[in-house]
């Protein structure tokens, strides 16, 4: 009887911890994460209507407006396309994502893309580029994946 209420309790538990955390709050890092990860990643189109804002603003000056711009940026990403995600960086409603793209051009470019986020959608995009540079002042590379 003893080990029966045991497992009982135990199976409660376990139950009340997956309810909860069903219920976990996305954070903003974690939808610029997604998002990214799916767009460039896995060339997922399925992410631009779950992540951004159809409204999306973008300040990058070769870029147009709005979210389905992307969806035509899947579909034109050359076969050895590559994005590798670095480190995040989120304060309120605003994302930075350190990453380095390569495939692209000649040389693979290191960017810090910024996100703002409202009603769980990225609604607004900067983002800073220039092409790496492997011989450093400081010996440092401009890229590193942060450790998790």
């Amino acid at each position: 009887m003893k080990l029966v209420k045991t497992l009982l309790i135990a199976a409660s538990l376990v139950a009340a911890f997956v309810s909860a955390s069903a219920f976990a709050q996305t954070t903003n890092k974690d939808i610029v994460v997604a998002g990214m990860k799916g767009l460039f990643i896995t060339r997922d189109a399925s992410v631009i209507d779950k992540y951004w804002s159809p409204g999306y603003i973008q300040h990058n000056p070769a870029v147009p407006n709005g979210a389905e711009v992307l969806r035509g940026w899947i579909k034109s990403l050359p076969p050895d396309f590559k994005y590798e995600p670095g480190m995040v960086v989120a304060e309120g409603d605003l994302v930075m994502m350190h990453g380095r793209y390569s495939g692209m051009g000649p040389k693979p470019m290191v960017g810090v893309d910024i996100f703002r986020l409202s009603g769980g959608k990225i609604v607004e995009h900067w983002d800073v580029l220039q092409e790496e540079v492997t011989q450093t002042a400081s010996g440092n590379p401009m890229f590193t994946k942060p450790a998790n």
